[in-house]
């Protein structure tokens, strides 16, 4: 599976970690950046790794900041993204199952490599229900972003 990763100065670390992991099991690994323990603003690659997964050259997406939140926030700005910040495997589980979640976000500063690696996996190898849930999706897409509220 081609997935992009992108990550900021808080999961440097760890994105290498996660990246050398998915490797191993054949995975084909974007990677976005960042690559300096530079301060960097987590936006710019939830941006890029958004990016791909609307252009289809990701078939998914994970994010890791400091606590996963900020990039959940910036790459659900992007249509066609349904991004997920996941702190269990039962989490990662069922994002997959019930919302089809093409972005995995993590928090370096909230979990351990080894917990993330065991919520990749889980969430790698979860395939969406389908159209039990086809309708709630197509609800979420057809929302406008920005509009006011009525």
């Amino acid at each position: 599976m081609n997935i992009a990763i992108g990550c900021d100065h808080a999961a440097l670390e760890a994105k290498r970690e996660i990246v050398e992991y998915l490797k191993s099991l054949e995975h084909v690994m974007l990677d976005e950046g960042t690559h300096s323990l530079k301060s960097c603003d987590y936006p710019d690659f939830a941006a890029a790794v958004s990016r791909k997964v609307q252009a289809g050259s990701a078939e998914r997406g994970i994010l890791i900041c400091g606590t996963g939140i900020g990039m959940s926030i910036a790459a659900n700005r992007f249509k066609g993204v349904r991004a997920a910040l996941c702190y269990t495997e039962e989490l990662a589980e069922l994002s997959r199952l019930h919302n089809d979640a093409n972005v995995l976000c993590l928090g370096a500063r909230t979990q351990s490599v080894d917990s993330m690696k065991s919520i990749v996996l889980r969430w790698l190898t979860t395939e969406w229900e389908g159209e039990r849930h086809g309708s709630r999706l197509n609800k979420i897409e057809s929302n406008s972003r920005g509009q006011d509220a009525e």
